[in-house]
């Protein structure tokens, strides 16, 4: 049993287990119900994503030509909304999880080194969740 961190619209891995999309917002186009068939997640889980202000601090942070103190201030906020309750209570629950099933969650950003599931892979290893060995 274990978690992995993916790219949301990639192939699954053959034992990936549930696929958890920790976004602001579903695929654009896409009709709900070929979300999964299409590999983009079985769960919609929002909880985890960054707030709409903090993702446009994200997104211009992507970038490799984005200063490093804009990337620092895109981390240190999206750490303070996840300090909050509900979604350490959300990270524990994953952390958990990962103790007992397959699961994965993850983004679309293309480049997890500046996205918030690189963030959200250090906060559920803080929290004690169990990898996957690839």
């Amino acid at each position: 049993m274990a978690l992995r961190i993916v790219r949301l619209g990639t192939p699954r891995a053959a034992d990936e287990g549930l696929r958890i999309g920790t976004v602001r917002r579903p695929p654009r186009g896409v009709p709900k119900e070929q979300f999964a068939r299409q590999d983009w997640y079985d769960v919609w889980f929002p909880n985890l994503a960054p707030s709409v202000e903090t993702m446009k601090l994200g997104q211009a942070a992507q970038s490799a030509a984005a200063p490093a103190a804009a990337w620092a201030a895109f981390a240190r906020r999206y750490r303070a909304e996840m300090a909050a309750p509900e979604a350490r209570h959300d990270i524990a629950l994953l952390a958990a999880l990962s103790h007992r099933t397959q699961l994965s969650v993850g983004c679309y950003c293309e480049d997890e080194g500046r996205c918030h599931r690189s963030l959200l892979r250090q906060l559920l290893a803080e929290a004690g969740a169990q990898w996957c060995a690839d």
